[in-house]
């Protein structure tokens, strides 16, 4: 079991923390698995437990926790606007080896956000006022929140600061941008570096996490405690240890197209599951690739979509990723710029 010490000790080692964020079918025990033998996060938090009613925490994302391979603290998160069913859930995740208790005021998905939870409760600050005091007097591990920094516009961030400064949470966890703003681009890291100068709790700062290097840059000009990255993790498994090595000094090295490769094998091998026809196991496998993809070109982007079989999907693997060539695997918006033709 992790004690919870041990994610108290965490926000107070020398290192920056690093953390893998939760994504929803993605941040499952067998990507848990895959990702760690990359070097891995040094804490996990689950996908979100869906809090409503009489539910009580879903066997698969408990099987994250009682299960966890990594040898490294996991935090369970939570979701919902239900305050008893939340107070209740709460209380049974403490039951298990779970770091600390998470809730969700960011995930942006339309669906969750018009039932009033995830980002959608940043429209209602009076709610999180209530729901924040029932979780802290509930949880006695350490507790944290997971937040957008608005639901429409930034000028919302204010407010929201304000908010959390009145509950003694044990960290923050920042994605930089609106709800409604999805993943595009105009990620706000100055507001993070507000909310690390202003609050009392530790800060951590999400959104568009992608290289070494920006890594070491955005810890350096936000002051903040640590980085969760989570698409970033998915295109490229050896971001933590690269930021690591980033951060000490060392040589940072790109993998190359063999070595992804093979990631994608690792992939494959573990998230197959038993009786499910191929289509639907290429299917999963692309919520994969739509995120590696991103980092290789446009061409294997179109090519990998548009595949339906088992051999298919290896085909054009293979075809964009069998050589040693060294990749970056950033955004393709986050490539460096080519030098100027000469005239």
């Amino acid at each position: 079991m992790t004690p919870p010490e041990t994610f108290s000790h965490l926000l107070q080692a020398a290192a920056p923390p690093l953390a893998l964020a939760p994504m929803q079918d993605v941040t499952t025990l067998p990507f848990m698995r895959v990702i760690a033998r990359y070097g891995g996060p040094d804490v996990y938090w689950t996908e979100y437990f869906r809090v409503h009613g009489d539910s009580r925490p879903e066997k698969w994302i408990l099987d994250s926790i009682t299960q966890n391979p990594t040898g490294r603290p996991v935090v369970a998160q939570l979701i919902g606007n239900d305050i008893p069913a939340l107070v209740r859930n709460a209380k049974l995740l403490q039951q298990y080896p779970v770091a600390a208790i998470d809730f969700n005021l960011g995930c942006p998905a339309p669906i969750v956000y018009r039932k009033c939870a995830g980002g959608g409760l940043l429209r209602e600050p009076q709610k999180i006022d209530t729901i924040l005091g029932a979780l802290r007097d509930a949880v006695t591990i350490p507790f944290t929140v997971k937040t957008r920094i608005g639901f429409e516009s930034p000028a919302e961030f204010d407010a929201l600061l304000a908010l959390f400064a009145r509950h003694p949470i044990d960290l923050l966890t920042i994605h930089a941008r609106t709800v409604t703003q999805m993943y595009r681009p105009g990620v706000r890291y100055d507001l993070i570096a507000l909310a690390a100068r202003e609050l009392k709790c530790p800060v951590f700062l999400n959104g568009n996490v992608h290289s070494a290097a920006q890594a070491q840059q955005l810890l350096a000009e936000t002051g903040v405690r640590g980085l969760m990255i989570g698409r970033g993790a998915i295109r490229n498994p050896w971001l933590f240890t690269q930021i690591r090595a980033q951060l000490a000094g060392a040589p940072v090295s790109p993998p190359t197209g063999r070595a992804v490769l093979a990631y994608l094998h690792e992939l494959w091998e573990n998230e197959i599951t038993p009786g499910v026809c191929e289509s639907a196991q290429v299917q999963r496998m692309k919520k994969f690739t739509n995120f590696i993809g991103d980092g290789l070109s446009p061409q294997y982007l179109h090519a990998i979509r548009r595949v339906s079989t088992t051999a298919d999907f290896w085909r054009v693997c293979e075809q964009f990723l069998d050589h040693e060539q060294a990749l970056l695997l950033v955004p393709e918006e986050s490539h460096p710029a080519p030098p100027p033709t000469k005239a």
